[in-house]
């Protein structure tokens, strides 16, 4: 196939405010502020920057870094770009982050397949087998099973265009659904014989249980977000995750097969948690061949990713999952617990730690964006089903304040909200239990449960559009005591709010249960803001 669609100079990223714009663009308009997409691509595109960003120039350490400067490090990898354009090929030759050897192991199937067939359909059926799979609407980083149940646009089959095709298989890499739909009775690249019904391993972005959260701290420009994200030889070196350093970028040296000298090398890199390689594929017409790739230890055997939150504490290695019922935004006192104390409280990222160090000196306003994709998993095979979906939230912090004060005070108002939550839940139960809807089962299980769950939901949702606010006046002067006491009665009306709107009061029964349950908080909204 001729060389075509240069990943360099085609528009296919998506950026906010903007469209899509190409590789040479990102790096070259100083404007962009964040990039677009759902949000599992946009971590993917994110990391796909910073890889190129790390081959273009890796500092030596912070001195090195602050010289570079994020003007310095977008020049670096323009001419970076320039050096390597030809592998940003999306097809030819060498097409980006593919594998045109996967080709040969489909043919032999098809090959053997056909020796064995003794009739007609048989044959046809054969050949069909050799055909690449469909790319579905290349929504999610998997491909449609068979009997895909189409419930939204997001699962319609389209014929992607070639920016689609892109983006596809860059999210692809790092967040690969595990199961069956890759190529299977075959023998993989390195000779090994995968059965009919051959389970691939989930990619190590989204993990292969529910889907990991990530998280990472950002900047009010999309060049500077990756600047302050870049590691330094000495950030590799002090993690001790990664057996080979750096490493190499994949479209530089792409592995044999799975478990090559190289293919170990680069598992053990600091590249392989940028660009994963989780998926050998090949771009053909208007599918894709897709074997299963790289198999990444878990998080449980030390292998983890700069911007997952992992809690070491126990036996155990724990991850933060994605929670559709609770946005990330709920947990930003635990992922800012360590980059502020510098002490362990639970879950901690060190890539946020990184971001706020540099923030302090260097960059006056960030953020702290977090997002994934919640999946189901069963027996290996992951998908989205009933209440999965992408969660992300992007919570704006002066770096100037971000002290051991502002922090004690965000974790007393956090604290206060829990409570609040908490209460309504009891009331609303309590008020149903009144009513004796209460059947008897287990609380989840019952009506008066999950309405009560419900009502914790909505006074969340209630509470989200305020927080920015309150996050920004967690100082101790007068002005933001004052601030914190409005923001605590808004709080407590969004509390009512939501017992209202589960608990009617129409009846008589129905006022005196909702008169008796109601929740107090008069000492929330009373006491004295330290």
């Amino acid at each position: 196939m001729e060389n075509r669609f240069n990943l360099i100079d085609e528009p296919w990223i998506p950026v906010a405010d903007y469209g899509r714009v190409s590789l040479r663009d990102i790096f070259s308009n100083h404007d962009y502020q964040s990039l677009g997409g759902n949000p599992v691509q946009k971590i993917a595109v994110f990391k796909l920057l910073l890889a190129i960003a790390q081959a273009a120039t890796t500092p030596a350490d912070d001195r090195e870094w602050k010289e570079l400067g994020a003007h310095g490090m977008a020049e670096k990898c323009l001419a970076y770009l320039d050096k390597w354009y030809d592998r940003f090929y999306l097809y030819g030759d060498k097409p980006f982050l593919q594998m045109p050897a996967v080709l040969d192991a489909i043919n032999k199937r098809t090959a053997k397949r056909l020796h064995i067939a003794k009739t007609p359909g048989k044959k046809r059926d054969a050949e069909l087998s050799g055909a690449p799979k469909d790319l579905g609407a290349g929504f999610y980083p998997d491909l449609p099973s068979d009997n895909n149940t189409v419930f939204s646009h997001t699962l319609v089959d389209k014929n992607l265009q070639d920016y689609e095709k892109a983006l596809f298989v860059v999210t692809l890499m790092n967040f690969s659904f595990g199961g069956k739909r890759v190529e299977a009775d075959l023998c993989s690249l390195s000779g090994e014989k995968l059965g009919n019904r051959h389970t691939a391993k989930a990619g190590p972005s989204i993990g292969g249980f529910w889907g990991y959260l990530h998280s990472f701290a950002m900047a009010e420009r999309l060049l500077f977000s990756l600047w302050i994200n870049l590691y330094t030889e000495r950030d590799i070196s002090s993690a001790g995750a990664w057996e080979f350093g750096l490493g190499r970028p994949a479209w530089e040296e792409m592995p044999n097969n799975e478990t090559d000298d190289y293919a170990n090398r680069y598992k053990n890199s600091y590249m392989a948690t940028l660009i994963a390689l989780s998926r050998f594929v090949l771009l053909r017409d208007d599918g894709i061949y897709y074997l299963e790739g790289l198999v990444y230890p878990s998080t449980r055997d030390g292998w983890y990713e700069p911007s997952l939150a992992l809690d070491r504490g126990g036996k155990d290695i724990k991850v933060k999952y994605v929670d559709p019922e609770k946005r990330p935004w709920r947990e930003l006192e635990g992922l800012l617990g360590f980059a502020i104390s510098g002490q362990s409280t639970g879950f901690e990222c060190h890539g946020i730690k990184l971001g706020i160090d540099r923030a302090r000196e260097n960059i006056p306003l960030i953020s702290i964006w977090s997002g994934g994709l919640r999946v189901s998993s069963n027996s290996g095979d992951q998908s989205v089903k009933q209440s999965d979906d992408f969660v992300e939230s992007n919570i704006w912090l002066e770096s100037s304040v971000l002290g051991q004060s502002w922090f004690n005070q965000l974790k007393v108002e956090m604290e206060e909200l829990k409570n609040l939550s908490d209460k309504l839940w009891v009331s609303v139960f309590n008020y149903f239990k009144t009513l004796k809807a209460d059947n008897g089962k287990k609380i989840e299980n019952t009506y008066a449960g999950k309405i009560s769950k419900q009502a914790q939901s909505m006074f969340w949702q209630l509470c989200e559009r305020d927080f920015q606010d309150l996050v920004g006046n967690c100082e101790t002067t007068e002005e933001q005591r004052q601030q914190r006491q409005k923001l605590r009665r808004k709080f407590a009306s969004y509390q009512h709010q939501s017992y209202d709107f589960y608990c009617p009061n129409r009846t008589a029964r129905q006022i005196d249960a909702w008169a008796q349950n109601r929740p107090n908080h008069y000492k929330y909204i009373s006491q004295e803001v330290l």
